[in-house]
């Protein structure tokens, strides 16, 4: 397991962007896949996005909208929201696994052992 520092969440305007970060500690991110999930209350964690090795994965209705990058470097992955719209509001959380487990199944939270404690994201109309 490692621990993942999320940061960047903060309330902004309907239409804006916003870069999420997660830094995971004692590993690097090419070594690691990382998830992206969003919670709110009262439903259960919603997969957003997803990267393992070179291959990124997305729900489908944030699909065009939402990337995820990963600076190697700077050991930190990123989730980038365009166009931000209410629906959006949420807790944000990422995850990090094995990036095997997470290719098979990247869209539950089976494959990812850590987790970040989470950055609250509020969408404005």
């Amino acid at each position: 397991q490692v621990q993942l520092a999320e940061s960047g969440g903060r309330q902004v305007q309907a239409g804006d962007s916003l870069t999420l970060s997660c830094a995971p500690s004692g590993r690097t991110v090419s070594d690691i896949g990382v998830g992206w999930f969003r919670q709110v209350p009262g439903k259960e964690r919603e997969f957003v996005a997803a990267f393992a090795w070179n291959q990124a994965y997305y729900a489908d209705s944030l699909l065009g909208r939402f990337f995820v990058s990963r600076d190697v470097a700077n050991y930190t992955a990123y989730l980038q929201m365009n166009n931000l719209k209410p629906e959006d509001t949420a807790v944000y959380y990422c995850a990090a696994g094995p990036p095997a487990a997470i290719r098979i199944s990247p869209r539950t939270t089976a494959p990812y052992d850590s987790w970040g404690q989470g950055t609250q994201v509020t969408v404005s109309s």
